[in-house]
């Protein structure tokens, strides 16, 4: 079975990667709730959180300060909300474990189901300023 987010990772598919390690990477929603929305991936493809080693689910978990900070700062956003659902019951999209990390702003209140299809040009000046932020 094709996974998109291992085709990102392989260079197959485009991704607006905001921060990468040896063993994780962080790139732009495609389909972002609000502006900034990314996502956070293991490199090691698991479909759901629970086919994990619990210490490689707390290296995940703990990139999410860095980069959410980052976010607020590239995109002045407020808050910040997490997702990370598991199994197609939960609504997981995509089969590979990923942690929705979604900017929120005073002014636009908090929606969870809307989506807005970004245009490459601007993911790709958003990931550009959000790693600019993160180094």
């Amino acid at each position: 079975m094709s996974c998109i987010f291992c085709d990102i990772l392989d260079g197959k598919r485009e991704g607006h990667i905001i921060y990468e390690d040896e063993s994780h990477v962080a790139f732009l929603d495609k389909y972002p709730i609000d502006v900034g929305h990314s996502l956070v991936i293991p490199r090691e493809h698991h479909e759901k959180i629970t086919d994990m080693n619990p210490d490689n689910v707390g290296k995940i978990f703990s990139l999410v300060p860095k980069i959410a900070t980052a976010i607020l700062v590239a995109t002045g956003a407020d808050a910040f909300s997490l997702g990370q659902n598991n199994g197609k019951a939960a609504k997981q999209i995509i089969p590979h474990v990923h942690i929705h990390i979604i900017p929120r702003y005073n002014h636009k209140g908090t929606i969870w189901t809307k989506r807005e299809i970004s245009n490459d040009a601007e993911l790709s000046e958003l990931a550009k300023k959000i790693r600019n932020t993160l180094t």
